[in-house]
């Protein structure tokens, strides 16, 4: 079957071709989201989101791409969107806290909680930071630093999935690096 036979089986709502979306892309998907989001249980709620939107919105699918990189896409937004969720949450819970209203605030960080099997790294200390400085990096710089460096997508791929030129996301990639060099090596500086 070809892709653009599978895409219009999908856009029936063929049980089989659904089958064969996630047998396909599960792992590929999951993989992303515990790239983004480094705890286990969240990545797979967010993996599960994805297959829901792609499900719901697979007849806006233009073809303008392959569909792994639609599907990339989706992921990557979707992941996104948690992040940011997570972080009002956190926001909010500060502001509650600072204004008198009793509400407890959990301290730690969300991204200390690594179980990201990517990163072969053996102080979980050390994956905390490293972690901590991606995610403070634009948002941007952070997507592309992780598509390319912990979901091994090449540059070429992440300009398809974000909708950016080659050139845009060499020039991203590089001030990623500089920002997590200079946040690194702050770092290294204040606590040896």
């Amino acid at each position: 079957m070809t892709e653009v036979e599978f895409i219009e089986e999908l856009k029936l709502k063929s049980t089989n071709a659904y089958s064969k979306l996630i047998d396909d892309f599960q792992q590929k998907v999951f993989g992303t989201c515990i790239s983004f989001v480094p705890n286990k249980e969240d990545a797979e709620d967010i993996a599960q989101e994805v297959f829901v939107e792609v499900f719901n919105s697979i007849n806006k699918f233009k073809g303008d791409s392959k569909l792994s990189t639609w599907i990339y896409r989706i992921t990557t937004n979707k992941c996104l969107e948690f992040i940011r969720r997570k972080n009002t949450k956190k926001r909010f819970a500060f502001l509650q806290s600072i204004t008198g209203n009793a509400i407890p605030f959990d301290k730690t960080n969300y991204f200390t909680d690594i179980n990201h099997p990517g990163i072969l790294l053996e102080n979980k200390e050390l994956n905390a930071t490293l972690f901590k400085a991606i995610n403070s990096l634009p948002e941007s710089q952070s997507v592309v630093f992780i598509l390319h460096k912990i979901d091994g997508k090449s540059y070429q791929e992440i300009a398809e999935i974000t909708k950016r030129s080659l050139s845009s996301v060499e020039s991203v990639m590089f001030r990623a690096k500089k920002n997590l060099q200079n946040r690194l090596g702050n770092y290294y500086k204040n606590e040896h």
